[in-house]
């Protein structure tokens, strides 16, 4: 563990649905969200230069992937959705929570299967790649016990409208003012009675994270 990564707590939440009082599904919907209680190297004063932490969360973002599927009980390949936020407490700044875009995001991508660089599209065509969406995010600097709402989108086509989503998450007693709770979140498909039309999961063509 550096210097700048002290983890305090992890938390792990998963919500399976049947219905929301319509037909009961065939295959439950399955949601889940991780958060991590990091203490703020930052908090109390300005430092110009946070980058370094930014690189140090790599290894945490790819643990909490990780465990966040294992906690869904489900399989990499289950996974048809994706998000991510940060709650900065009270001593700290929004920007601080803007350190977890790359290492949150790009976790999830990894483990889910993004193979990146120029073949990426070629990849995603033949089966290689299916998390080409950038993950959606949110953040807010609040006290312990702050609510965040999580957005969802599908992970190889963001416009995948049955696919909007969002999941509640907060950790009791967190953050604290010198803390962060940096999350991931995920799902196994679209709003369990999705009926609002627009493009559909199968009908994706385009491969380039959009359509």
């Amino acid at each position: 563990m550096s210097e700048l990564i002290e983890v305090r707590s992890v938390l792990t939440q998963a919500e399976t649905i049947y219905h929301e009082f319509g037909p009961v599904s065939d295959k439950p919907l399955v949601r889940g969200a991780v958060a991590a209680v990091l203490k703020n190297p930052y908090a109390g004063h300005y430092e110009p230069n946070i980058l370094p932490m930014m690189d140090e969360l790599k290894d945490v973002g790819l643990d909490m992937a990780h465990r966040l599927i294992a906690a869904m009980r489900v399989s990499a390949d289950d996974i048809q959705s994706y998000g991510k936020g940060a709650i900065v407490g009270g001593a700290g700044e929004l920007e601080h929570g803007a350190l977890w875009h790359v290492p949150g995001g790009y976790a999830m991508r990894e483990v889910l299967g993004w193979t990146g660089g120029r073949d990426s599209t070629k990849q995603a065509h033949e089966g290689q790649g299916r998390a080409l969406s950038m993950v959606p995010s949110t953040k807010k600097v609040g006290a312990p016990g702050t609510r965040l709402d999580v957005p969802l989108i599908h992970i190889t086509a963001s416009y995948v409208r049955s696919h909007f989503d969002a999941i509640e998450v907060y950790v009791p007693g967190a953050p604290a003012a010198d803390e962060i709770v940096f999350i991931l979140a995920m799902s196994t498909g679209a709003r369990i009675h999705e009926r609002v039309g627009g493009l559909k999961a199968s009908q994706i063509s385009k491969f380039d994270g959009q359509r």
